[in-house]
């Protein structure tokens, strides 16, 4: 994954000068609402280090994105599957000054592809909050559907949406 490329997007590892900027996104309660909830300076340090570790154990995980053209982190598209998640998940999160541009669109169809024939997964899904519009627009155009709601460990009812 880290290398892989859209026409205006780079997928690259975490480094310790996005930290400011993922700080940031996970400090607002507007932001994190639908991605664990807000996290102070030591818990998105922590939070940023688990995306990493993920990468290391599993050869995919939550990347940072950068828009090429500007060379500034967008955000994240990833695939996660940590020991007790139900099954392989699609999910993302985008910094607000990068949202509405199709950004999610162009990486999550990459990633999407990438899953299917690189990592041959045999589910792939995204969790989806049932207030989270948003996110479930990008479900759908990424060509996801609606199939459940479950229980998501400590995170509640969150609906299903199935990608194959």
């Amino acid at each position: 994954m880290i290398g892989l490329e859209t026409k205006r997007l780079k997928f690259r590892q975490w480094r310790a000068t996005d930290y400011e900027a993922f700080k940031a996104f996970y400090s607002s309660k507007q932001n994190a609402k639908f991605v664990g909830g807000v996290k102070n300076a030591e818990e998105s340090w922590r939070l940023m280090a688990t995306y990493i570790g993920h990468y290391e154990l599993h050869g995919y995980s939550y990347l940072a994105i950068d828009e090429k053209a500007t060379k500034k982190l967008i955000g994240t598209v990833g695939l996660w599957n940590s020991e007790p998640w139900p099954e392989p998940e699609l999910g993302y999160w985008l910094l607000p000054e990068s949202q509405g541009k199709g950004f999610g669109v162009e990486a999550g169809l990459a990633l999407k592809k990438y899953a299917l024939e690189t990592l041959k997964l045999d589910s792939l899904v995204s969790y989806i909050d049932a207030e989270n519009e948003p996110s479930k627009q990008l479900a759908l155009r990424l060509g996801a559907k609606h199939d459940s709601t479950i229980d998501l460990l400590d995170f509640g009812p969150h609906a299903v949406y199935r990608y194959w």
